[in-house]
């Protein structure tokens, strides 16, 4: 029986676990970072917190005997998908990436790109904007750099008081509709969209929305990573695929 490490946390990998789930022939574990405060109950053995490192993930793949380490965590959590990289290579344990493919600026987006958060301030310029955030709650501070601002920040998990002059929090989960997005941007006044390229397709409403109001969205793309042997998709169906085959048949183990 092999057994299956699924690091989790998205839409992708909860869909993951109830294919696995299904199957009696694979032992898998789901492993959640612990950042949100009520997840939803998986149908297949778990665990919530840290490895300690790159040396406590591959010791923990060593020690469960893990065969297929799938990488299914937020397009931008680059530290873990890097720890995974390196842990599975020094393990000697398969890796499978399931990710989101990116978004892609399509005819009718005003889109303008950015690495990172730091940039997306400077890019909303001096003259006061009411902007409309999207980018998870850890890191809403960066904008504290750009105060001349009005902010509707929407989040999953609560966000206790920021140092931020003029804001509204809506606390809300997806999936969102495009007629609901436009609703909420016109009823707001909102003239800038700020987000990560998070791709898929339960936040794509934003996008066609501002596309349709003609909106401008600054777009914080996905980290840059160091290229691997990993093997990537986008459907959780294809996990199983892989898992399946021949190539995901487990490698020899370090010692």
């Amino acid at each position: 029986m092999k057994q299956i490490l699924l690091l989790g946390g998205t839409s992708e990998a909860s869909a993951l676990a109830k294919m696995l789930a299904r199957r009696p022939d694979l032992a898998c574990l789901l492993s959640l970072a612990g950042r949100t405060s009520a997840p939803v109950a998986p149908p297949i053995s778990f665990r919530i917190g840290g490895f300690g490192g790159i040396a406590g993930l591959v010791a923990f793949l060593r020690d469960h005997k893990i065969d297929v380490l799938v990488d299914a965590t937020h397009p931008f959590a680059a530290i873990m998908s890097d720890h995974a990289r390196v842990a599975a290579r020094e393990a000697g344990v398969k890796l499978i990436t399931l990710t989101r493919a990116p978004w892609r600026e399509q005819e009718g987006d005003h889109w303008i790109s950015v690495p990172d958060m730091k940039a997306a301030t400077q890019v909303l310029g001096p003259i006061p904007r009411r902007v409309f955030l999207t980018i998870g709650r850890l890191q809403v501070e960066a904008f504290v750099m750009a105060p001349q601002h009005f902010y509707l920040i929407r989040t999953i998990e609560p966000v206790e008081d920021l140092p931020l002059p003029d804001y509204h929090v809506i606390q809300d989960r997806g999936p969102f509709d495009a007629e609901r997005e436009a609703a909420l941007l016109v009823a707001e006044r909102i003239d800038c969209l700020v987000t990560k390229n998070s791709g898929g397709a339960a936040t794509y409403g934003k996008i066609l929305a501002a596309r349709r109001l003609g909106l401008p969205v600054i777009m914080v793309e996905r980290p840059e990573t160091e290229s691997s042997a990993a093997m990537v998709v986008h459907a959780p169906a294809d996990v199983l695929d892989l898992i399946d085959a021949h190539e995901v048949t487990p490698m020899p183990r370090g010692v």
